[in-house]
């Protein structure tokens, strides 16, 4: 689901096809402003799958639970590198002892934080945006929410800071009235 539908796949084949943004923003997938909203469209893309009852025994929903529990100790490993001053071998333990993922992962995964400051908080924070602009568009549209119009909002402008996005959802709420 994070992906590919309706995870990346869908957003940046929609992407593609919006002809009236220029090139740079058609075509360019991870540009600094964009992360958050990428990245945040696939985290939020994983949660669908809760919605529409792909998983109906707890051991199902296991992957996408263990993934949640990395993404969460991403946020810790992000923070003790480059605002606390970690070490990588802190870093590395950390994730050793409260992931289930393998070593080599891990190590591969601490290199990237400590290359890429801010990348893996900018996907919890893009994911958190969204749904708090969802929650807001079911609490003012009421029964009439439509998901999928909601859905078409996020994706019809491709990828945009998240203060643009806010905007685009306000507008959009403002004309469901």
């Amino acid at each position: 689901m994070h992906e590919a539908v309706p995870g990346h796949h869908l957003q940046i084949a929609l992407q593609q096809e919006l002809d009236d943004l220029p090139g740079f923003r058609r075509f360019v997938g991870y540009t600094g402003f964009s992360t958050a909203y990428i990245e945040g469209w696939a985290l939020y893309a994983e949660r669908l799958g809760l919605e529409v009852g792909f998983y109906q025994e707890p051991s199902s929903d296991f992957g996408r639970l263990s993934y949640e529990m990395w993404r969460a100790c991403r946020l810790v490993v992000d923070t003790g590198i480059h605002a606390l001053g970690w070490s990588r071998q802190q870093a590395i333990d950390f994730m050793a002892e409260n992931t289930c993922s393998t070593y080599l992962n891990i190590t591969n995964e601490v290199d990237r934080y400590i290359a890429w400051p801010g990348q893996a908080l900018a996907y919890k924070i893009g994911e958190l945006k969204i749904r708090e602009l969802r929650a807001r568009a079911e609490e003012q549209l009421g029964s009439s929410f439509d998901r999928r119009e909601f859905h078409e909002v996020i994706l019809s402008s491709g990828p945009l800071p998240l203060d643009l996005l806010e905007q685009s959802v306000n507008s959009w709420l403002s004309e469901q009235n």
